[in-house]
């Protein structure tokens, strides 16, 4: 199994991207959202999506040149047209608009919409963490999770994030999906010939299955089962309604060239903590996560993540061998 510094990953990665019709620049940003997702121990969402990324672009399913449009239609409200490209790109030009202007509007609404797949959904509300803002998001996705009782998926795994700053330590980030696991880890599963656990997913039939290929051709559940569902629906309406995209079962595939650009939506809320608890907001957070801390067997969300980077920032990161050779001749 190859052993690669994040450094070097980036550099290969940017390499497929740019032989797959992707503008340099763009290479750099989407080779750094998936490297950091590899440092965080999330395989399922980082260079593992290069190959359907890479052959999307080259395809025209997603546009490796598209220049986002960025809009301020109020003075707290900020829309982004992803204009069929990826969306890191897109997400950050809005998150640095929103960071600029919050401090003013005290709440910033940032929506996306025309967009591709956004790989961790952590990642860019951690980055306003780092700023001293408190952020959430909000994700839709192709369909991949039924409404409670139903027979065939309508919703995206939709994930939610959220991020909150501390004064002496990495910020808080929860993250996660609306389905039981990311649909993201069914498929590295199903590409590895590998069975998941009963309870993740249903086949086509609406039967359970351990069978990570009829899975993906089912439906994942979601986590809280009636209440997870009801919830994947709020976000869906948030996601995908209000970026004007496209709903879940409207939707292409993030893993298929063929059909049309999925156009799914990402909204995020970026708060500037001072301007509604003052000076003495990190200092009540730190209560919080103490009182928390204090319990024997509790851990932070985030912390195992935090913990990953560290050893991958400083030894690197292994990758599947059939990935790497897939990654090497794609390179060029």
């Amino acid at each position: 199994m190859p052993h690669m510094s994040l450094t070097d990953m980036k550099t290969l990665a940017e390499r497929v991207f740019v032989n797959s019709k992707t503008a340099p620049e763009i290479a750099a940003i989407v080779a750094r959202a998936l490297v950091s997702a590899e440092a965080d121990g999330m395989a399922s969402h980082g260079l593992s999506r290069i190959p359907a990324y890479a052959d999307q672009a080259k395809f025209g399913k997603v546009d490796g040149f598209a220049t986002p449009r960025i809009e301020q239609p109020k003075k707290s409200a900020i829309t982004v047209n992803a204009a069929s490209g990826f969306a890191y790109p897109a997400i950050n030009m809005g998150l640095d608009a929103a960071a600029e202007i919050v401090s003013e509007t005290g709440i910033v609404g940032v929506a996306i919409g025309h967009s591709h797949h956004s790989g961790v959904a952590g990642h860019p509300v951690e980055r306003m963490a780092d700023r001293g803002l408190v952020a959430l998001s909000f994700g839709n996705s192709p369909a991949g999770l039924s409404p409670w009782g139903g027979n065939r998926p309508l919703y995206g795994t939709n994930p939610i994030a959220f991020a909150c700053p501390r004064r002496a330590a990495a910020p808080l980030v929860v993250d996660l999906s609306m389905a039981k696991v990311a649909r993201g880890k069914v498929k590295l599963a199903a590409d590895r010939g590998e069975g998941i656990p009963e309870g993740w997913a249903v086949d086509a039939a609406g039967q359970p299955t351990t069978d990570a290929k009829a899975a993906m051709a089912g439906a994942m559940l979601p986590m809280g089962d009636a209440k997870g569902a009801a919830l994947t629906l709020v976000v869906e309406i948030i996601a995908a309604l209000l970026t004007c995209s496209n709903i879940g079962f409207e939707a292409s595939s993030f893993f298929e060239v063929e059909g049309k650009p999925p156009h799914i939506g990402q909204f995020f809320m970026v708060i500037d903590p001072a301007v509604f608890a003052g000076n003495g907001f990190l200092d009540r957070v730190e209560v919080l996560m103490t009182a928390i801390s204090e319990q024997p067997g509790t851990r932070l969300p985030g912390q195992r993540r935090h913990a990953l980077r560290a050893a991958a920032e400083a030894d690197g990161v292994d990758l599947p061998d059939a990935l790497f050779e897939d990654l090497t001749a794609r390179a060029g």
